[in-house]
């Protein structure tokens, strides 16, 4: 399926990692653009960027702290100054960093600055080029909000806020036809999920088969490929008529029954 993305620009904060990564190999494979704002500049980025411009300068990267406002504002202005359009942004950036109750305000302030601020920082920014473009928002947000996880009150509040902005944005921006939408992964294998794994059991392996476990379909993970495709699918015009969607990308894990089998 031609998903009519070609040379179309899109912003994907913290695009160089993990789901973000998955999603700027997507949007560069249908063709588009991609500029990635992100505090990675280590040598995995270095070789992504790397591979992904070894025929055509398609991804450019910004690196920054999203956390700055006058940073995010950076980001829009230099996507316009280089492409001269932005059709879309993917709010992506953020981080499950456990403060939860017992961390206290300081800490729950700062895991709202590093997991929502920015999204709404990008958007306000960049709404004169989206507006122009009719343009389409995917944030990506997580079950966690859904369910809750325990100990991590800043991430899971910034996860809920992501999807109430995500209605909000849908309303106030139908007259300009831009669409916004949310995607919910839940299990997805990254490498910050992996050392979580090892980093916190002692027989990593035993609690990943665990976790399988409870996933209705198939009993394994999502792919970072799988939450790339479905993020995609909505920035493009074959989802030209969806809006105010949270769409849980999980093979089951939140919506169905975790004891079937």
């Amino acid at each position: 399926m031609d998903l009519n993305l070609k040379n179309k620009v899109f912003i994907v904060s913290g695009g160089s990692k993990g789901i973000g990564e998955g999603i700027t190999r997507e949007l560069v494979q249908e063709g588009a653009r991609v500029v990635i704002g992100t505090r990675s500049q280590d040598k995995n980025t270095q070789d992504l960027l790397k591979e992904l411009n070894s025929e055509n300068e398609t991804v450019h990267l910004l690196p920054g702290d999203l956390r700055d406002t006058d940073f995010c504002r950076a980001v829009v202005d230099q996507t316009v100054k280089r492409f001269d359009r932005i059709d879309g942004i993917v709010n992506n950036a953020g981080i499950n960093d456990n403060q939860g109750l017992e961390q206290g305000p300081p800490a729950f302030r700062e895991s709202v600055a590093n997991n929502l601020y920015h999204y709404f920082d990008l958007v306000h920014f960049a709404l004169p080029w989206l507006k122009d473009s009719k343009g389409s928002i995917v944030n990506i947000a997580s079950k966690v909000a859904l369910t809750g996880q325990g100990g991590t009150s800043g991430y899971a509040a910034s996860k809920g806020a992501q999807l109430a902005l995500t209605r909000e944005w849908a309303v106030e921006l139908l007259p300009y036809a831009i669409r916004v939408n949310a995607v919910l992964p839940a299990e997805v294998m990254t490498p910050l999920y992996r050392s979580w794994l090892s980093n916190n059991f002692g027989d990593p392996q035993l609690k990943e088969q665990e976790i399988c476990r409870k996933i209705p379909l198939e009993h394994r993970m999502t792919t970072s490929k799988e939450i790339a495709a479905a993020v995609v699918f909505l920035l493009s015009d074959r989802s030209a008529h969806t809006t105010g969607q949270w769409w849980s990308i999980d093979g089951g894990y939140v919506h169905l029954d975790r004891g079937i089998e």
